[in-house]
Order: structure tokens, then C-alpha cells, then sequence
């Protein structure tokens, strides 16, 4: 197959808080013969905030980071489902909106820059099912996850408001399990799987997205999950970072290991839980990995 370049727009959660996702991220797309180029001079995508303050800026510096990567002459792909979001909006006003284009375009116009429209924006999970395949990724197991039970969260932000995110039914999506299946696991029906996590919410309704926390946990465990796994590195810092402040007020045992997606195709390639930074996390997931894989 032809090999797939992305201009790559990592984010500034895989910068700091969550630099196993990038690590991850680069080893998987190595393993699959992905070429993956940062996009130089990228900044935050806005983290959905700033356009509540400035919906101008929050174009402008969408805009000015898919101008970066049009520069690359390559589609631009992110692991977060935020900035998939963020860059996306961005891209549809650009795109519908004329007025506003040339607006953006005068104030990039300073840095030298210009906004064209060339380079489409995707996401690691869609990149894999449309540009990849499913079966050329099956092809490329060799640690089937056999006798693993996922819970797949996908979170918000990757599926809403499909008019600009549109890669698959909002209401009942199936490219998370689709990935699982192909890599060997067993994805469980659980009822929280297409709820929030609350990242957004914190500090004001720290006591309310606390119980979002701790429903979320208790519903992957109810379905007897292993993991749960999901496509936004967002997702995976509230769900697993907040685990030991929820369970101090939670009623029953709330642990849950949480994964990042490319940690778990990573498994499936070969790579081991501490090459794939899954020791970084907070929820020590590596003794049921152990248990069910024998890493």
C-alpha cells in the first residue's frame, strides 16, 4: 500500500501532562509504516475555552495552525478528540464563510501565512479505518489482545455536533470497536460509553463531574471491563487522574484502568506496557495486562 503522510498536530496535552500518548502515537504509526511530521510552530488549539471569550481568535489560531500544515502539502492528524474539534470548526467557517476567510487571512498575512484550504484535518481512530484499513492493520498484529474486555469511551468531542465532525453516527458509533475487534479483544456493551468525562467542567462543577467520574468507572465495571480505552487524551487524564480523589466519597470500588488508544494498538503490535507509557498513568493498569495478555 501506499505509504501515509500526515502533517501531525500533537497538542498541548501531549507536551505535558500526557507525553505517553505521543510516544505511543510515533511507535505505532512507526510499526505501521506511517510517517508522521510535526507540524513546526504549532500552537493550542483553544482546548474548546477560547472561542466562549474570542470566536475571532479562536478561528485565527485554528486557521494559523492548519496553514502550518498546509504548508507540509499533507492532511493534518491529531490523537486528541479536542483538537480534532477545535481545527475542525475552524476549517468549516474558513470554508463556508468567505468574509470571515479573508478576515483570518489579513492577520496571517502578517506572519506570511495564508490560509488555503487544502489539507483536510482527521483523527488517529478514522485515519486508521479510512486511509489505513482494517485489514492491513490486522495484518500487522502480533500480540492478539485475546481474553480482553474493553470498554470503549469515546467521548464527546470525536462525535459531536456531527455536521463538522461526520466520520460515523453520533448516536451509536462503531469505529472504536471495529479497532478492537480487529485487534484481537472483546469490546463490551456498557452504558456510559458515549458519555462525558467532564475535562471541561472541572473546576467549576468539581463535586458534579466527580460522580460523572465515578458513573463512568462503576458502568465499565459493571460490564465486567478490564480497561477502558479511549481516542481523547482528555478523556484519559480525568477518568484516570481523578480516580483516587473520586473513590475517597464513591460507595463501592470505582478502579478502572484507562488506556489511550495507541497504547492499546501498541499492545497489539508487540510493544510492551512501559515502551507504550502505560506505566505513566495514575490507575496501574499493567498487573491486569499482565494477567490477561502476559506482558
Amino acid at each position: 500500500m501506499k505509504k501515509l503522510k500526515y502533517a501531525f498536530f500533537p497538542g498541548c496535552t501531549l507536551e505535558s501532562a500526557a507525553k505517553e500518548v505521543k510516544i505511543s502515537t510515533y511507535k505505532v504509526a512507526e510499526a505501521l509504516g506511517i510517517e508522521l511530521v510535526e507540524i513546526p510552530g504549532w500552537t493550542c488549539c483553544g482546548a474548546s475555552h477560547v472561542q466562549d471569550i474570542d470566536q475571532n481568535l479562536s478561528t485565527s489560531i485554528n486557521a494559523r495552525n492548519i496553514a502550518l500544515g498546509e504548508k507540509l502539502d499533507m492532511p493534518i492528524l491529531t490523537v486528541c478528540n479536542t483538537c480534532t474539534l477545535m481545527l475542525r470548526t475552524a476549517k468549516d467557517k474558513l470554508d463556508t464563510k468567505e468574509d470571515v476567510k479573508a478576515n483570518v487571512n489579513r492577520g496571517l498575512s502578517e506572519a506570511n501565512l495564508e490560509y488555503k484550504g487544502s489539507s483536510d484535518v482527521t483523527h488517529l481512530l478514522w485515519a486508521l479505518i479510512k486511509d489505513y484499513g482494517l485489514e492491513n492493520l490486522k495484518k500487522k498484529v502480533v500480540r492478539p489482545l485475546t481474553g480482553l474486555k474493553i470498554a470503549n469511551f469515546y467521548g464527546c468531542h470525536i462525535l459531536r455536533p456531527p455536521k463538522i465532525m461526520g466520520f460515523e453516527n453520533p448516536l451509536n458509533p462503531q469505529s472504536m470497536e471495529m479497532i478492537v475487534d480487529i485487534l484481537g479483544a472483546q469490546s463490551v456493551d456498557f452504558d456510559k460509553r458515549l458519555a462525558c468525562c467532564g475535562f471541561h467542567a472541572v473546576f467549576p462543577a468539581e463535586k458534579e463531574v466527580f460522580k460523572m467520574v465515578e458513573n463512568d468507572c462503576v458502568s465499565a465495571k459493571d460490564a465486567q471491563a478490564d480497561v477502558m480505552v479511549t481516542p481523547c487524551p482528555l478523556c484519559q487524564m480525568q477518568i484516570d487522574m481523578y480516580q483516587p480523589d473520586v473513590q475517597k466519597t464513591a460507595s463501592a470500588d470505582i478502579t478502572m484502568p484507562v488506556l489511550h488508544l495507541p497504547q492499546l494498538i501498541g499492545l497489539a503490535l508487540g510493544f510492551s506496557p512501559k515502551e507504550l507509557g502505560i506505566n505513566h498513568h495514575i490507575v496501574n493498569a499493567i498487573p491486569t495486562l499482565k494477567e490477561k495478555l502476559s506482558v
